[in-house]
């Protein structure tokens, strides 16, 4: 992975991946390179679509490639597979048929979170598929496409741990969460409000990517750490038995598929989710993958609640 793993967070990763390589069939060509090993895929085939394809823009089509970006440290949705290089999970995978749809390669490139928003409005990426929730605030800048609904969980530590059932019993602690997701936004909302009820703050641990907050709570630089639901889920899952789920999943809001404004990509974008849902892609992937529970049935363009 791009951030230096510690012994920790290797073997969770590790573990992650081993889990995942047992529980479907496998599918080499599902990243930006091969790799030398059996890569963790969903299996499935899509052929290209003439109607979507004819609404992909020429500088695009002409490169023969749909670039995305994706913070491959959030398991399921983004992450790095055993080759230690190619990005594989649900996002991967949905942007892999995306692009076959268009008639093009995808390629699935890691980057930082919060660097991926701004790449798309420099025309570094195509597309951005990283576990966005789709807010009011990132439509300013991006547009989205949703496909998945997914609320927020605070898990901690298993043992000896604090129980945070709800964000309001996090005044006084520390909370770690990645830099730039909704969950930063989430502390410092309810920092404020612990403040304005005269009661003593909420301490943001804020990290560049999420092994960093698995890394702060194991240690006990936060008391509990925030993610997306299926993600804490996840991690909890690959814990060993480590980490819990203690709150959550908070109201759901929707993921969205993060397109540069006016680049001509969100209505293909848009018809190739239609498309994936119709003909049954959609749901072996998120089955695949677990993801299941978060399906959508009517994608939309900047269909942000808050």
């Amino acid at each position: 992975m791009k951030p230096r793993l510690t012994i920790l967070i290797a073997v969770i990763a590790f573990a992650a991946v081993t889990v995942a390589a047992g529980c479907g069939s496998s599918n080499n060509d599902n990243g930006t390179t091969s790799g030398g090993g059996t890569l963790t895929a969903a299996s499935f085939s899509v052929q290209t679509d003439p109607a979507i394809a004819g609404q992909v823009p020429a500088d695009i089509k002409s490169s023969g490639q749909l670039t995305v970006a994706a913070d491959a440290t959030y398991p399921p949705d983004e992450f790095i597979a055993s080759d230690g290089k190619t990005v594989i999970g649900m996002d991967a995978d949905l942007a892999k048929a995306i692009a076959e749809l268009m008639g093009l390669k995808g390629a699935v490139q890691n980057a930082t979170f919060d660097s991926i928003i701004p790449g798309l409005d420099a025309g570094k990426y195509d597309l951005g598929m990283s576990s966005f929730t789709d807010t009011k605030e990132r439509e300013k800048t991006v547009d989205f496409v949703t496909y998945l609904t997914a609320g927020t969980s605070i898990y901690v530590k298993a043992s000896g741990g604090t129980n945070f059932t709800s964000l309001d019993q996090l005044c006084g602690h520390k909370a770690a969460a990645e830099k730039g997701t909704t969950q930063q936004d989430d502390i410092t909302t309810q920092d404020q409000k612990c403040k304005a009820e005269g009661k003593p703050g909420v301490t943001g641990v804020i990290l560049p990517d999420q092994n960093g907050v698995n890394l702060a709570l194991s240690s006990g630089r936060a008391d509990a750490a925030l993610a997306d639901s299926p993600v804490a889920a996840y991690i909890v899952k690959q814990s060993n038995g480590q980490f819990k789920v203690s709150g959550g999943p908070f109201p759901p809001e929707p993921y969205g598929i993060a397109i540069p404004k006016n680049s001509g990509l969100t209505q293909p974008v848009l018809a190739a989710v239609k498309a994936l849902i119709a003909d049954g892609t959609y749901k072996k992937i998120l089955d695949y993958w677990g993801l299941q529970a978060g399906a959508i049935t009517n994608p939309q363009v900047n269909g942000a609640v808050s």
